[in-house]
């Protein structure tokens, strides 16, 4: 007959970690501005149809060139990433949350017009609704 012999061992006091672990639930430079892409080219294409119809989105200034919708997207972009990746979950939400509530402060009140107004505001949240969501995933 046989005898089995068990050892045992100490726990580790110090955890082994990982540069995986430091990044995980991170989101990505690499996702933040691949989201941010598709969310300057929604609100881009919404501008333009905007312009199309006859009815540019502007503020009391003047006119806002389609373009310059696609360059405030991708600079909310970084910034979004910025605040995602040095927060919870939870917080970035919330955070986000209150950023484009205060972003469509301006378009109301400055905004060229009732469909101009609803134009601005709408780029807000198609913008939001593509972009908040995938960076808050974090995995």
């Amino acid at each position: 007959m046989s005898t089995i012999t068990l050892t045992r061992t100490a726990p580790s006091s110090t955890p082994v970690t990982t540069a995986e672990d430091r990044t995980a639930g991170r989101v990505t430079w690499k996702r933040g501005l691949a989201t941010g892409l598709v969310g300057a080219i929604a609100v881009t294409l919404i501008a333009a149809a905007f312009q199309a119809a006859g009815h540019p989105l502007s503020v009391t200034d003047g006119a806002i060139p389609p373009l310059a919708f696609a360059q405030m997207v991708l600079l909310s972009t970084v910034v979004g990433v910025l605040i995602a990746r040095h927060t919870s979950r939870t917080t970035f939400q919330r955070v986000a949350g209150a950023l484009v509530v205060l972003s469509c402060v301006p378009d109301v009140a400055l905004g060229d017009g009732a469909v101009s107004t609803a134009g601005l505001v709408l780029t807000h949240v198609v913008a939001a609704a593509i972009i908040v969501p995938r960076i808050a995933r974090r995995s």
